[in-house]
């Protein structure tokens, strides 16, 4: 995914966020952030374990994709709020493990 991808999808991700906070008078800050992005990716974690049959309860597989989409927004979000480069902090950290960055 390029650079621009991944910022075309933060803008909209903080598009929405401000739509959110305006409609449910939550906070933007990065901490009120990080405290939702734990809450997103136990949802995530809670739909996968169903859709598995590894807990009570069943999700499809569109429900892991939404929770992932959840998860995946307010880290960008979070990014943002931070002035974290995902692109650059991704290739930074993990394609310093790619046997051509070195």
């Amino acid at each position: 995914m390029s650079s621009d991808r991944i910022a075309d999808l933060s803008n909209m991700a903080c598009d929405v966020l401000e739509i959110y906070s305006g409609k449910f008078e939550t906070p933007d800050s990065p901490d009120w952030i990080l405290m939702k992005l734990t809450e997103e990716l136990g949802e995530l974690t809670g739909a996968w374990l169903q859709n598995q049959s590894q807990a009570r309860g069943c999700a499809t597989d569109q429900d892991v994709a939404d929770e992932l989409a959840d998860v995946l927004g307010f880290l960008l979000v979070f990014a943002a709020k931070t002035g974290i480069d995902p692109s650059e902090t991704l290739r930074r950290k993990w394609g310093a493990y790619l046997p051509d960055a070195h």
